[in-house]
């Protein structure tokens, strides 16, 4: 069956970098809610409208159509003495966002005299990225998914 409003989408997907550098691909396939329930990038959703199992799409996205882009407000310089550990690049901290209240994953990126850089970005923001995926199966939503907006069951997303 086609993809259409309200089918549940299980795909698998490889992200390249604009040097077609491979980013991220999928174990598992990974399932979604089509229709624009943001279960997936708009763009992406849109070349899979109509598609079917075996089907393939390869989307360009801008860094506006994937993670956004850089805000140099997301990047800070702490006193390593305010971390709980010592603090090393590439460790990731959680940090309430005063005006948002959403939680922000800091990714330290450079310790130097006492101080640590981190920054609040994706770390793909910024970046083009080219996403592939290949439709593994097509199937109706039922109302329950409709009604939460997202895919139930063992791929789908979990409520904490």
């Amino acid at each position: 069956m086609a993809i259409a409003k309200n089918s549940v989408v299980s795909l698998h997907y490889e992200m390249y970098d604009a040097n077609n550098q491979l980013l991220d691909k999928t174990e598992e396939p990974i399932a979604y809610l089509h229709g624009g329930y943001d279960g997936i990038f708009p763009l992406v959703e849109e070349a899979l409208h109509g598609k079917d199992a075996g089907d393939t799409v390869d989307v360009a996205l801008s860094p506006d159509d994937a993670f956004g882009e850089q805000d140099p407000e997301l990047v800070r310089i702490e006193d390593a003495g305010v971390f709980p550990v010592e603090v090393e690049v590439g460790m990731m901290f959680e940090a309430d966002d005063p005006e948002t209240g959403d939680v922000v994953v800091y990714r330290v990126t450079d310790v130097a005299d006492g101080k640590a850089v981190v920054d609040g970005n994706h770390p793909l923001a910024g970046m083009k990225i080219r996403f592939k995926a290949t439709v593994e199966s097509v199937r109706d939503a039922s109302d329950e998914e409709i009604a939460h907006g997202h895919v139930h069951g063992p791929h789908g997303h979990h409520h904490h």
